[in-house]
């Protein structure tokens, strides 16, 4: 067997880069900084706090709340969906830019190829030359 290596790999970031001193601020969930009691789910601007911009339920570490605090906030948003009083999903539209020219082609239609091309001006041609008058000698 080999010897196990007695150094101690508590810190899992790089080597000196740790502050010790610095202290670490837990984050206070809007629950407490509201002193709110029950978690009401027809309460949808204080829940809508707790979602994020496509209507995902935020994380613990994200809102600060304890596990029952978000427990209580989950089932809140998750029976204000069933009722309809926040969305499921939010539509989020993102603008194309710096895309390419589409070249002959334009916005809309199949691009069409020379040949088709040039067929369909001559029998737009021929049509055109068919449609005169037609005389009583050529009737007989």
């Amino acid at each position: 067997m080999k010897p196990s290596n007695s150094k101690s790999t508590s810190s899992r970031g790089p080597k000196g880069r740790e502050n010790p001193n610095k202290k670490i601020k837990k984050k206070t969930s809007i629950l407490i900084q509201e002193k709110v009691d029950y978690v009401d789910y027809k309460d949808a601007n204080l829940l809508a706090r707790f979602v994020s911009d496509r209507s995902k339920i935020r994380a613990r570490r994200v809102s600060g709340n304890d596990v029952q605090q978000q427990r209580d906030i989950a089932q809140a948003i998750k029976l204000s969906r069933e009722m309809a009083l926040l969305p499921y999903a939010k539509r989020v539209t993102t603008q194309r830019t710096g895309r390419p020219d589409r070249g002959e082609r334009g916005e809309r239609g199949p691009r069409r190829d020379e040949a088709a091309a040039d067929a369909v001006e001559e029998i737009d041609d021929v049509d055109a030359e068919d449609i005169g008058t037609v005389d009583a000698e050529d009737m007989s």
